[in-house]
C-alpha cells in the first residue's frame, strides 16, 4: 500500500515565502520554480547523453513552462491539435516537435503538418494508411508495446505493437510508399525498475539490426519514450542508479542510431509547489476535517488519474495530532485530498502544502463546480 509523505512544520523563512505568495496571488496556487524546472532538464540530459529531450506537454501544457524548456534547448512531444496551437507564439521549429499520438484524424494530421511536425508514431496498418496522402512530406516511427506490471500507468495496454509484428509493418509501409525512421516505446510511468526500459532498448536494437537487412532506407531512430520515475515517496530515490543501467544500454547502440526520449513527469514534478488554505472545518464522528479550496477536481485530480499521492507539507509542527481528513472544496463526497492522517489542530486560513505537484495536476483539473482552479505561479 502507498504511503503518504507528511512533513510538519517550516522555517520562518518557508512560512513567509508561502504567506506571501497567497497575499499576492490569492489561493490555491501552483508555483512553478523555473531554477529547479532547468535543474531537472539539466540532470536528465546528464544521465541521457546525446539524447534529444522532447517535453510532453500534456504533464503540465503551460506556455511559460514551454518557453522556459524552448530556450533551454528542448523539444516538444505533441499529441493533439491544442498542443501544436500552445506552441506557436513560441516559434518553435517543426523540426523540434514529434507528433507521438498513435492514433489520428485526418484533422489532427493536417494541424500538425501546418505546425510544422513532420515524424508521427503510428503502431497497426490502418494508422499507416492513414499517412499515405502526405507520404513524401513525413517519417514514421513504429511503436512498440511493453507490458509492465510495475507501472503506475501501462500505456502498453492502450497502444504498442508486438515485437513480432515489426517487421511486416516496416515492410507494409513501404509498399505504401512510406519511410519508417525507426522505432519507438513507452514502457509506462512511474516504472522505477530500469530492466524495464533496458529490455526495451535491447529488444529495439535486435529488431531494427533484423528489419535494416530488407531495407535499402534503414531505419535510424530510437524513441525510448519517458515515463522515468520521481520521488513522490520521498524515501531518497537513487537517480544516478536509475539511470546507469539505461545509460549503459544506450551507449551500446550502433552510432549511427539517434535516439529521442519524451520526458514529462521528470522534468515537471519537482519543479512545482501546490499551495491550499483551508476554508473550514468540522468535526465529524472520529475524524477532524479540514476543507481545502483545492481537491481531487483540482490540482490534487492525479490521485484519481495518476494514481499518485503528493508528499504533504504542515507548517503547524505542534506534537499533539488528531485522525483527519483533508477534502477538497466540492460538493461532491469523492473529493478527498488526504484521509485517515495524524495532523494538529488547524485554524481556518491556515496553508497546506503539496509537493512534487507538476505532473498530471494543472492538466487534468477540471471545472466541477464551475470552480476556477489553481493559478500558475513562475517565480525564479
Amino acid at each position: 500500500m502507498k504511503q503518504r509523505h507528511i512533513q510538519y512544520g517550516a522555517n520562518e523563512t518557508q512560512q513567509a515565502f508561502y504567506q506571501s505568495l497567497v497575499r499576492q496571488h490569492g489561493s490555491p496556487l501552483l508555483v512553478v520554480s523555473k531554477t529547479k524546472l532547468l535543474e531537472q532538464f539539466q540532470l536528465l540530459k546528464k544521465h541521457l547523453p546525446g539524447v534529444s529531450l522532447y517535453y510532453a506537454i500534456k504533464a503540465f501544457p503551460h506556455p511559460e513552462i514551454m518557453r522556459i524548456l524552448a530556450e533551454a534547448g528542448c523539444h516538444f512531444d505533441v499529441a493533439s491539435e491544442g498542443e501544436i496551437d500552445l506552441l506557436k507564439p513560441l516559434q518553435v521549429s517543426g523540426r523540434r516537435t514529434i507528433h507521438t499520438h498513435p492514433v489520428k484524424k485526418d484533422g489532427d494530421i493536417k494541424a500538425a503538418l501546418r505546425g510544422g511536425s513532420t515524424t508521427f508514431v503510428v503502431d497497426n496498418i490502418d494508422e499507416l494508411k492513414k499517412l499515405i496522402a502526405y507520404r513524401s512530406r513525413i517519417g514514421v516511427l513504429l511503436r512498440l508495446g511493453f507490458r509492465s506490471d510495475t507501472a503506475a500507468v501501462d500505456l502498453s495496454r492502450k497502444f504498442g505493437c508486438a515485437p513480432e509484428q515489426v517487421k511486416e509493418l516496416v515492410l507494409q509501409a513501404r509498399a505504401l510508399g512510406l519511410h519508417i525512421r525507426g522505432l519507438s516505446f513507452h514502457v509506462g510511468s512511474q516504472v522505477a525498475d530500469p530492466d524495464a526500459h533496458v529490455v526495451a532498448i535491447s529488444e529495439c536494437q535486435r529488431l531494427i539490426e533484423e528489419v535494416n537487412q530488407s531495407l535499402d532506407n534503414p531505419m535510424n531512430v530510437l524513441d525510448i519514450g519517458g515515463g522515468f520515475p520521481v520521488d513522490y515517496a520521498m524515501t531518497g530515490f537513487d537517480v544516478d542508479a536509475f539511470f546507469a543501467p539505461i545509460t549503459e544500454a544506450l551507449a551500446g547502440l550502433p552510432g549511427d542510431i539517434d535516439v529521442i526520449a519524451e520526458p514529462g513527469r521528470f522534468l515537471v514534478a519537482p519543479a512545482v509547489t501546490g499551495i491550499s488554505t483551508i476554508s473550514g472545518k468540522a468535526r465529524r464522528g472520529d475524524y477532524q476535517w479540514y476543507y481545502l479550496d483545492d481537491g481531487v477536481y483540482g490540482s490534487y485530480s492525479g490521485q484519481l488519474f495518476d494514481h499518485v499521492l503528493y508528499p504533504l507539507q504542515i507548517l503547524n509542527e505542534k506534537k499533539e495530532r488528531f485522525d483527519s481528513i483533508l477534502a477538497g472544496p466540492t460538493c461532491d463526497s469523492i473529493d478527498i485530498v488526504a484521509e485517515d492522517i495524524p495532523l494538529p489542530e488547524l485554524q481556518e486560513g491556515d496553508l497546506v502544502i503539496g509537493h512534487m505537484m507538476g505532473a498530471y495536476t494543472h492538466a487534468t483539473a477540471t471545472r466541477f463546480n464551475s470552480l476556477s482552479g489553481a493559478k500558475v505561479v513562475i517565480i525564479d
